[in-house]
């Protein structure tokens, strides 16, 4: 199905339907930069040489994306994620009650939908 061209709001220029035009890419990038720049190290935010070590083995006894389970779908987990986010609950960095392993698409769509609104 395809959908009619758009007139892209910042430049004005063609856009074809469902792509992104070249200056909307840009300002994403842009924004990605300034927010990564004003952010610690992940070191800083708590993802130290401790929590690698620790998260290799969780993923290991844990390898299958809890979210997908929850729609009755066996995906790969790629990554461990804390349930309650460290910036809300620092002393719960390493307690493994509150890890889940998630595959990518989930961590970067339903977590960070739910981490919006706490």
């Amino acid at each position: 199905m395809t959908g009619i061209p758009r007139f892209c709001p910042n430049c004005e220029e063609n856009v074809p339907y469902g792509v992104r035009c070249e200056c909307q890419i840009a300002a994403t990038r842009a924004r990605n930069r300034r927010h990564d720049a004003l952010r610690g190290s992940a070191s800083s935010r708590g993802y130290d040489a401790e929590w690698r070590a620790e998260s290799r083995t969780y993923l290991l006894q844990h390898p299958y994306c809890a979210e997908c389970a929850r729609n009755a779908v066996r995906t790969s987990a790629t990554l461990v994620d804390h349930i309650i986010a460290i910036r809300l609950a620092p002393h719960r960095r390493m307690d493994r009650t509150n890890w889940q392993s998630l595959c990518t698409n989930c961590h970067s769509s339903v977590k960070q939908k739910q981490e919006r609104h706490q």
